[in-house]
């Protein structure tokens, strides 16, 4: 299968993130992985939104500075049930809480991406949020869902992607947003800054 887009300028991703390197390697980029070693726990009172933004911002800044002529791309993703954060669960039992504050309920994921590059002085920053209703589902489900393992390395204690998609009714707005990483948004971003390109016949 021919690729989708030919990268046109040097990227690098500031993420440890399988899914996000499989996204952008399905659209045929060629990148750089360089995590970012920051402190991702929310400061007191902040909200969903600028977290995120502020967490794929200080992701990108601190990667940037090793790659001041590429690109840099970062992002975060959470999982919010009111204004409140959930994160990945620390030991089964909070996972079965989690789920259980989740079922027959709508809730929010919100992700932010970063895009910068130094050597230019540019710095986009991009923020989503779509909204999952899940199924009404019993501490019975629950439980045998932590039994396969998923939960417990998941913002939320599920994963759309895997198992978890058993719980979910409907999605409303962004898949990939979800996943963790907007994609659609993403394309724009790169394209109108001539990193990327379709890659054309042949």
């Amino acid at each position: 299968m021919s690729p989708l887009f030919r990268s046109c300028q040097p990227l690098v991703l500031a993420s440890a993130s399988p899914r996000r390197r499989e996204y952008l390697a399905a659209l045929g980029l060629d990148f750089q992985v360089a995590t970012a070693e920051i402190d991702e726990r929310p400061r007191p009172g902040e909200l969903p939104e600028p977290f995120v933004r502020r967490m794929a911002v200080e992701k990108v800044r601190l990667v940037a500075k090793s790659f001041p002529e590429s690109w840099v791309l970062g992002g975060d993703t959470v999982v919010c049930l009111d204004d409140a954060i959930l994160g990945k669960p620390r030991h089964g039992e909070e996972a079965v809480a989690m789920l259980l504050s989740l079922a027959g309920r709508s809730h929010l994921v919100r992700s932010a991406f970063c895009l910068a590059s130094s050597s230019r002085g540019e710095e986009v920053i991009c923020s989503l949020a779509s909204r999952v209703h899940f199924t009404p589902f019993s501490e019975e489900l629950a439980r045998a869902y932590l039994a396969t393992g998923e939960p417990l390395d998941k913002a939320g204690a599920y994963g759309i992607q895997g198992v978890g998609a058993m719980l979910v009714a409907a999605v409303e707005g962004s898949y990939t947003n979800i996943v963790g990483l907007p994609l659609a948004e993403l394309v724009v971003v790169l394209r109108d800054r001539g990193v990327i390109a379709l890659a054309g016949p042949g």
